[in-house]
């Protein structure tokens, strides 16, 4: 888009006075590119978010089945221990009813047991002789035959299978015997994997297969699996992809039968490419396996090494464990080998992993106990910090409230001020006016030469009651500024020590001296002379008064500044 954006540029056509950037429609295709490019990226996420949780769930229900192995191999041998007792109750002339019950022993301990599969299938062999049937003989070296092969006694099995002619024998054991052939030259192809000899195995293993396809019922499950497995390993992808998917629809798979299909459905998916559904497959594979307690398998083997190779190491080692067990139990030597060719390299990795682990927690460990260093280091800093801050902040408090009672002293002071400012200017103006009429008269009096008069006007002046009046003013206007404060007073004595005012009065003396205190009135000097009291008189009143009291003498007179004012 940038060389398109370019070329126009270069257009004579192009005016760089209007167009300084890409055209409208460059601007357009690049943001549906970039849009498209947001909207596959979030799809492949949400995909790969989806398959992450589905491997999660089938690696949980993996362990949970193998931790869940003795229940199903528990099952079996309740099975098998079933039908061996009714082998014990037979007597030994019910050959066939032995035949036919070593029969299901084989069957049951086919993919459980190598040993005990071996020994009924002997035993089948020797019955078979001894029923001198001949028919019998030959399923009983075809089953000989099928242990020998799944235990990779590949010599052995030829042997066997050599004595046995296909041709005669009816149809069902004729295709169970070509299935065998069959498949016992794709394993030594599989086993020799040298060039040389895997064509010719594959060739043989092919024309045996097409030989038991021409028996086995169309549609079945044996002629679809082995119609799969031949195009399979012929390389016919598709065909054999089809094949395997038609047995999945099919009603009624057992585990064993479901066990088959996926492992190879696996296989196919790691031809194409698409490792997860391979992996997913083989997890379903070996949980079948396991819960039809198959010990000759492959799946699960298969699981570890793709696990392996993905760097699961932790569910590769499960898995090989699991694997190495039952080729122990089982007893199959090619699948001791197969597990003793991975099983070092899956417990290595794990050892380096483990390693790795321990390294990385002794570096977590140090990193830990730096970052716990700095971490104290921090939190003292940080106490130090807040102590220096709580102490800040007691400081700070404790100046807002001293600020807070110089405010409130202030505005007390204000409105004492504003309350006795106002009393006194309008007492003022009373006394002027009255001293203005009182020389009015006396002027008149002195015109007219009315000498006894202004006597008698002189005294009708009573100092007494002015004074008494004044005092009464002041008390008025006091408790206007403090109406709580004869009960806050009273309250710093016992009730018999408290003042009781007469009817008329506001205040009386000993309320007056620490009013005027209140007030801001300190100075026993200055309360002696509004008062017309000696010094010592006020002094002796206030003595007597705090020693009454309820509270120190020290604390009296604050108690009284804290007296609020309204």
């Amino acid at each position: 888009m940038r060389q398109a954006g370019k070329v126009l540029m270069r257009n004579p056509n192009f005016d760089d006075r209007v167009h300084i950037g890409p055209r409208p429609a460059l601007v357009k295709i690049r943001f549906a590119m970039r849009l498209l490019l947001l909207v596959v990226f979030f799809a492949c996420f949400s995909l790969f978010s989806k398959a992450s949780s589905l491997r999660d769930s089938l690696l949980k229900s993996l362990q949970h089945t193998i931790d869940s192995v003795e229940v199903f191999d528990a099952a079996k041998r309740a099975d098998i221990a079933k039908i061996t007792t009714a082998l014990k109750g037979t007597s030994p002339t019910e050959l066939r009813t032995q035949y036919d019950l070593c029969l299901q022993l084989y069957e049951a301990y086919r993919v459980f047991q190598f040993d005990s599969a071996f020994t009924y299938a002997v035993k089948l062999q020797d019955i078979a002789y001894a029923m001198k049937d001949p028919l019998r003989l030959q399923q009983a070296k075809i089953k000989l035959g099928f242990i020998l092969v799944s235990s990779g006694m590949y010599t052995e099995a030829i042997d066997s299978l050599k004595t046995i002619y296909g041709s005669g024998l009816p149809d069902s054991i004729r295709s169970e015997y070509y299935a065998l052939m069959g498949r016992f030259y794709y394993d030594l192809s599989d086993y020799s994997n040298y060039g040389y000899y895997v064509a010719g195995y594959y060739k043989k293993g092919g024309i045996y297969i097409d030989s038991a396809l021409l028996v086995f019922p169309k549609g079945s499950f044996d002629y679809l699996y082995y119609n799969g497995l031949r195009n399979f390993k012929t390389g016919d992808i598709d065909k054999a992809f089809d094949s395997f998917q038609k047995i999945r629809t099919l009603p009624g798979l057992t585990d064993h039968q479901l066990a088959l299909v996926t492992s190879t459905l696996s296989g196919i998916y790691s031809q194409k490419g698409d490792s997860d559904r391979a992996m997913d497959l083989l997890m379903e594979a070996a949980m079948a396996d396991i819960r039809s307690s198959t010990k000759e398998t492959f799946a699960i083997l298969n699981l570890a090494s793709m696990l392996f190779k993905s760097g699961d190491v932790k569910n590769a080692a499960m898995c090989i464990e699991k694997a190495n067990e039952e080729a122990i139990f089982y007893g199959a030597r090619q699948r001791k080998v197969q597990v003793g060719a991975l099983l070092p390299m899956i417990e290595g990795a794990k050892i380096n992993t483990i390693e790795s682990q321990k390294q990385r927690l002794v570096e977590y460990a140090v990193i830990l106990t730096l970052l716990l260093a700095v971490l104290v280091a921090l939190i003292v800093v940080i106490f130090l910090q807040v102590r220096k801050l709580q102490t800040a902040q007691k400081i700070i408090t404790e100046a807002n409230r001293k600020q807070q009672e110089i405010n409130q002293q202030l505005m007390e002071a204000n409105k004492i001020k504003e309350e006795y400012i106002g009393y006194f200017f309008n007492a003022n103006s009373d006394f002027f006016t009255r001293i203005e009429r009182f020389k009015k008269s006396l002027d008149k009096k002195i015109g007219e030469q009315k000498y006894e008069d202004i006597r008698v006007i002189a005294g009708s002046i009573n100092l007494k009651k002015e004074k008494d009046s004044l005092l009464q003013n002041f008390d008025k206007v006091f408790l206007k500024l403090f109406p709580h404060f004869v009960p806050a007073y009273n309250a710093l004595f016992k009730e018999e020590d408290q003042v009781h005012l007469k009817e008329g009065e506001l205040l009386n003396t000993d309320l007056r001296i620490f009013a005027l205190i209140r007030m801001g009135i300190n100075n026993n000097d200055k309360i002696a002379e509004i008062l017309e009291y000696s010094v010592n008189t006020i002094y002796s009143y206030k003595t007597k008064i705090k020693n009454k009291s309820i509270v120190p003498n020290e604390e009296f007179e604050d108690r009284i500044m804290a007296i609020p004012a309204v």
